[in-house]
């Protein structure tokens, strides 16, 4: 995962090209090139692909390609960008409230379907395998990326758990942040079968790497730990069904049962 270094201008700003679209046709020829263009650097690698192999597969003529872009590395530029704007969507997607207090396994097996997802595109699968064998030719992508990316996990775990420490949540962030790119550039070199598999275990390898620190059992004790029996003031609560759609609990103590938010 990477950032880049120009965010702060409009994407459009980012594009070093030669000349930009201005007619709607002009725009969908565009993307007609940057779509073929990520599929054939996925399909032979940046070093084998060609101009002529691009604007083939865009069904469009050469002379077309040129109009918007000098070379195959300028085409790549902006494939970078399109990868990075892709990215930071689904970052805003997973930090919306609904998907930081799904129970603890649809959590993070929702993180993980999402980058899935990501990645099974041709753009950002082709940039980031890309990156782990020709970093050269990058120009707003670098590796400081990877730091965003572990900010931005810890600031999911913080999130869902603000009892954990920022130190311990960018320890934890750094973990999967790490292991996440690795196990996914194995993926992505594997064939189909062998990609899923990947993908599985890293489900189960975060849900039990996370557990202790986000899971719900350890979320329901710290709640008990604050809360206190409206009628003994006991902190020994159990969980005991709902009412009118909201928990109750029982003291283990007096035994009474009460509905959190409402007097004794």
């Amino acid at each position: 995962m990477f950032v880049n270094k120009e965010m702060n201008l409009p994407l459009e700003k980012n594009l070093r090209m030669r000349r930009q679209p201005q007619q709607k046709r002009s725009q969908q020829r565009v993307e007609r090139i940057l779509d073929a263009a990520a599929e054939v650097f996925d399909e032979v690698g940046y070093e084998a692909a060609t101009t002529h192999a691009i604007a083939s597969r865009a069904h469009t003529a050469i002379g077309s390609l040129y109009q918007f872009f000098p070379d195959k590395l300028a085409i790549f530029h902006a494939l970078e960008l399109r990868h990075i704007e892709r990215v930071h969507a689904v970052w805003s997607k997973l930090s919306q409230p609904e998907v930081i207090q799904l129970p603890f396994e649809v959590f993070v097996q929702t993180l993980a379907k999402a980058f899935q997802h990501l990645f099974r595109q041709p753009t950002c699968r082709a940039v980031f395998v890309e990156y782990f064998t020709s970093r050269a030719i990058f120009k707003s992508i670098d590796d400081s990326f990877t730091q965003e990316a572990i900010d931005f996990m810890a600031k999911l775990l913080r999130s869902r758990n603000p009892a954990l420490s920022s130190e311990n949540c960018q320890l934890l962030a750094t973990v999967c942040t790490h292991t996440y790119n690795t196990l996914l550039l194995l993926a992505l070199r594997s064939d189909e079968v062998y990609c899923q598999q990947i993908f599985t275990q890293v489900e189960t390898l975060l849900i039990a790497y996370l557990r202790p620190h986000v899971g719900d059992e350890v979320l329901h004790n710290q709640v008990m730990k604050v809360m206190k029996c409206l009628h003994c003031h006991s902190q020994r609560l159990s969980k005991n069904g709902h009412r009118h759609g909201k928990q109750c609990y029982l003291c283990k103590d007096c035994g009474k049962q009460f509905v959190m938010g409402k007097s004794a």
